[in-house]
Parts: C-alpha cells; structure tokens; sequence
C-alpha cells in the first residue's frame, strides 16, 4: 500500500476544502489529512478521485461516504480520548478509523459479511486496533453497553430504542434518519434515562441501514 506525496498533497487540498465547507473540529481534520483514503478504493478510483468530496462504491450495494459527511458526523460525535464507541455500519473501515485516531475506543458492527471481513482485514493492516462484529446493527452490543458515543453511518427509517438504551447519560447519538432518497441528520444528547435533547443539521445521502428480518 503506497501512501505517496501526491496522495498526502490530495489530502491537504481536501482539508482545505472542507474548512471551506465549515468543518472547524481541527482533530478531525487532522486525522483526515493522516488517513490514506485511497486504501480504502477500488484501485481504478486511486488517484484521480480518491480526494474528491464524493461517495464510491465499497461492494455489497455499499459506499464509503463523502468526505464532508465523515468530518461532519465525526465533528458532532466530539468525541474525546479515551471515549468508548459504538459505530454502526463498519463499512470500508475509513470511518472507524477516523474514529481510532480521534482516541476513540471503537467498536463496530456490520450487517454485510463481506464488507465485515475486508475492513478487519484493512484495518488489521494499518495497524490498528477495534473490536469488530458481524450483526445487526440496529440491535447494537448490548453487551458491551453502555457506550459514551454511538455513530450510525446508514440511514435509519427511525431511531433505534435499542441503541438510545446503550447509550450513557450525558453520551451523544448521531444517526441520519429517513426513509426516502435523502435523511435529516440527527444528534441525540442524553438528559436522562427518559430525556434526550434532539437537534438537526441537514439533509444528506445516506445507504439504508440493514435490519436483520429474522431476529
């Protein structure tokens, strides 16, 4: 895997474009221009778009999400060291490892087997370390709750109670929510057992969250 000065000059010109956008979190970005995400592309997307602010197909009806979405969700998330993660929907692995270079301690579950074993593969590769299930994302890891941050990468027709339940008191839920061709962005801060504070930040595209039917 080569990580050339072209690509690192890519992510530059990427990082400036998205403060130009109004992403402001400088950890974010900082891990942003770190992160190689051509890794994560088909190699005919390497080098022409890789650092483009746009989606590309992953496999399994998948894409790793632009790069605006990844630096805004990660930017409402704010996470801090040490923070403990859940993030639904592994995807290419980008995302998660976003997540790690924020200090996160990620775990992760995707639904789609075939993108579940390549992004432990890759992220195994980059030598990094999260702990990685193959499930239904909208019941969460109840066993490994409760969670400080939860991310959600698809877009949910609702919001799952089973992830506001693992969710901590005063712990943060981003998830894009609805059912048609674009979801509002969501951010769910937990007052209470009961209580969430609720804001929205725009629409955008999201791939469905898949719900495993048979559980």
């Amino acid at each position: 895997m080569l990580d050339s000065f072209k690509h690192k000059g890519a992510r530059k010109l990427l990082v400036k474009e998205l403060r130009e956008m109004g992403i402001e979190n400088e950890s974010v970005l900082q891990a942003i221009e770190k992160i190689p995400r051509h890794f994560f592309l088909e190699k005919a997307f390497h080098h022409n778009y890789a650092y483009s602010n746009k989606p590309f197909p992953i496999g399994a009806g998948q894409t790793i999400s632009h790069p605006r979405t990844v630096a805004l969700q990660s930017s409402l998330l704010n996470v801090q060291k040490g923070d403990k993660v859940l993030e639904v929907g592994t995807g290419s692995g980008y995302q998660t490892i976003v997540l790690l270079e924020l200090g996160a301690k990620v775990y992760s579950i995707e639904r789609q087997k075939l993108l579940a074993d390549k992004s432990k593969m890759m992220i195994k590769k980059m030598g990094y370390i999260a702990k990685l299930f193959y499930g239904d994302g909208y019941k969460g890891l109840p066993t490994f709750a409760p969670f400080d941050k939860i991310l959600v990468t698809a877009g949910a027709p609702y919001i799952p109670e089973d992830l506001k339940s693992q969710l901590k008191v005063g712990g943060v839920l981003v998830i894009p929510v609805g059912e048609g061709d674009t979801q509002e962005m969501y951010r769910l801060t937990k007052i209470s057992e009961t209580e969430f504070e609720t804001e929205q930040f725009g629409e955008f595209k999201f791939v469905p969250l898949l719900e495993d039917k048979s559980r």
